[in-house]
């Protein structure tokens, strides 16, 4: 097993899960990916696309890494007419901030409205629409205030300063699979949006 990140996260998930006989880690870009083409029997990239310069380039910087026979496995954002207007508007103020001054006012976002999402956790879906905070509250019910809070926190910051944020239609995701020859394509809505799977024939 490989693990690549861009971030300092390589570092992270290295110190949690140790490199070995089995499994090494690596930090690189996900379009300029330091392995041989088709060498992975699977090749599994969650929460990345979507938020790449190119969506197009990166499935096919991915899918070049993928064996004859084996499966891309991605997921991104779905394409939506009701989005979350008060966060896409915050967005383009927050990007324009320094990222401690963003950091301090998503934190106060999370103070003012969390203890809204709390109370009215059953109506969570309707909230989404008007609120810029992310919450696990209905989501996670097992895990405890604190860190549904620091979730929270951690979330609604990322939501709102992500430099880009794409969404693609199921149809059009699928169209850029099968323009790369994959087969076998799946796609369901599910997690962040879409979820889907292809596998490059052979093998």
């Amino acid at each position: 097993m490989t693990s690549l990140d861009l971030s300092v996260a390589a570092d992270v998930n290295a110190a949690t899960f140790p490199p070995g006989p089995s499994h090494r880690v690596a930090q690189a870009d996900v379009l300029r990916l330091p392995f041989a083409p088709r060498l992975f029997d699977v090749v599994f990239c969650m929460s990345v696309v979507q938020h790449t310069p190119s969506p197009e380039a990166t499935i096919l910087a991915l899918y070049d890494r993928v064996a004859p026979g084996g499966w891309l496995v991605i997921d991104h954002y779905h394409h939506v007419v009701l989005t979350r207007v008060k966060q896409q508007v915050l967005r383009l103020l927050f990007l324009r901030l320094a990222p401690t001054t963003s950091l301090r006012w998503s934190r106060r976002l999370v103070r003012a409205l969390l203890p809204l999402h709390k109370r009215l956790s059953r109506h969570e879906r309707i909230l989404a629409r008007i609120s810029p905070v992310v919450s696990n509250y209905r989501s996670y019910p097992a895990l405890d205030d604190r860190l549904k809070d620091e979730w929270a926190a951690l979330d609604t910051h990322d939501a709102l300063t992500d430099r880009y944020k794409r969404r693609r239609s199921v149809r059009s995701l699928r169209r850029t699979l099968e323009s790369l020859g994959a087969q076998d394509i799946v796609a369901w809505r599910g997690g962040n949006g879409v979820e889907l799977r292809a596998r490059r024939p052979g093998g």
